[in-house]
């Protein structure tokens, strides 16, 4: 099994150019950020731009990203940019 499988999974926070707030995990930060950014991403940030990288927790491994990634889904703006001390 590879190390992406089990432990380099990261849970990540984006600022959307209308105020919103988009969490998601990955493998690597720079590609998935790369990927929204030219509209390949999410459908979510897509039209939302400009984006930017607010923060990122981890590593993780994969089903704790996405535990981590369902909690913070459910919190306020104000309480995901505490989480990520921004």
């Amino acid at each position: 099994m590879s190390s992406a499988a089990t432990n380099d999974w990261f849970v990540y926070l984006i600022a959307c150019g209308d105020g919103s707030l988009y969490t998601g995990i990955t493998t690597d930060l720079a590609r998935r950020l790369q990927a929204h950014v030219q509209g390949r991403g999410a459908r979510y940030t897509r039209g939302r731009g400009p984006l930017s990288l607010l923060g990122s927790l981890g590593p993780f491994p994969h089903g704790e990203a996405l535990r981590v990634e369902a909690q913070l889904k459910r919190l306020t703006p104000a309480a995901k940019r505490a989480r990520f001390g921004v």
